[in-house]
């Protein structure tokens, strides 16, 4: 049994480490800090390749991406694609949300987009969507995902709404609330390639612990 004199007081604030923080009974708990959004488009024979010429466009080629699910997490802050690239190495291993969508018919248009809202309250977590289709342009696939990050955190925050109405229309009603803050899309759309080779789109955000 441990000494009680090693035990942390039960009303301890939790200790901070450089990739999170610790709780009594858990070991590191990662929690981002900062978060970064970036699109891109990529063109090339190959599929991984556009893929590859994407990710490059977007500036996080050199990063090894893990895919996670959509919460904003509570009082993290949206820096710049060219602050949040400074702040990371070659070869780590950063979390993110993301989107993407790939097209080798020609003349065939695509969208990916990564939608965010964010709460009033830097307390309270908030929420990241992701969206990709065929046939939508830069502007309705950034307003889907959008709507969708924003209705998600109007659930969890209790605010009444009609789904049924336009997107502007609940985005004036949430933001009235004073319950939500900011709602954002980062979007990216691309006709295929005339010739046939692959074409790529991304959306993406980028998380920093």
């Amino acid at each position: 049994m441990p000494d009680e004199q090693s035990l942390p007081p039960q009303n301890a604030a939790p200790a901070s480490t450089p990739g999170g923080i610790v709780l009594p009974g858990r070991n590191v708990v990662i929690l981002p800090k900062k978060i970064f959004f970036t699109k891109g488009v990529g063109v090339h024979k190959e599929r991984l390749g556009s893929f590859e010429m994407a990710l490059r466009m977007a500036g996080i080629e050199f990063l090894n991406l893990i895919l996670v699910s959509s919460i904003f997490p509570p009082g993290c802050k949206k820096i710049s694609k060219e602050e949040g690239v400074k702040l990371v190495q070659p070869g780590e291993v950063i979390f993110c949300v993301y989107d993407r969508l790939q097209t080798n018919e020609p003349n065939r248009l695509i969208a990916a987009s990564v939608g965010a809202a964010i709460p009033a309250d830097e307390t309270q977590y908030g929420y990241l969507s992701e969206h990709h289709a065929f046939g939508e342009t830069e502007e309705k696939a950034g307003e889907y995902a959008e709507d969708l990050a924003a209705s998600m955190l109007a659930t969890t925050l209790g605010i009444e709404f009609d789904p049924n109405t336009a997107w502007s229309e609940r985005e004036q009603l949430y933001k009235m609330s004073g319950k939500i803050v900011k709602t954002m899309n980062m979007t990216q759309s691309a006709i295929g390639n005339k010739e046939g080779l692959w074409t790529t789109v991304i959306a993406a955000g980028v998380f920093i612990t």
